[in-house]
């Protein structure tokens, strides 16, 4: 396994479709590529940019996102998201990353994750539910 070091890439895509435009995830009324969809993206795309290098039992989650989303994106188009590495302290993981359609810069920002032990972490949020 590869230390886990700022420069790390990742890229993920999806095709917008009615499942993910803004009228069907109730983010707005239109049909075009909601929000809550790139950002979606955007935690997958950095999630498993790095997941291999986290090591057995070891997962990241999402704890901060900044996303400027610049442009819309009707149905039928392609959406990438590459995201970067650019800081790596103890757990804390820092990204930037752009997000383009077919045609455009379509999103931009800052996303910060965390390592942690998954079953550790499972087991604190399910004891939530603990009496």
């Amino acid at each position: 396994m590869s230390e886990l070091t700022p420069g790390i890439t990742g890229e993920k895509s999806v095709a917008v479709s009615i499942e993910n435009t803004a009228l069907a995830m109730g983010s707005g009324t239109l049909r075009v590529f909601a929000t809550p969809a790139m950002i979606a993206l955007v935690e997958g795309c950095c999630a498993e940019s790095v997941e291999g290098y986290l090591g057995d039992g070891n997962t990241s989650v999402g704890t901060h996102i900044e996303v400027d989303h610049l442009a819309a994106s009707p149905v039928g188009a392609s959406v990438l998201c590459k995201s970067k590495l650019t800081g790596v302290d103890g757990r804390k993981l820092d990204f930037e990353f752009e997000v383009y359609d077919n045609k455009d810069l379509i999103g931009k920002g800052r996303h910060t994750r965390f390592t942690v032990a998954a079953d550790r972490f499972l087991t604190k949020a399910y004891g939530k539910l603990e009496k």
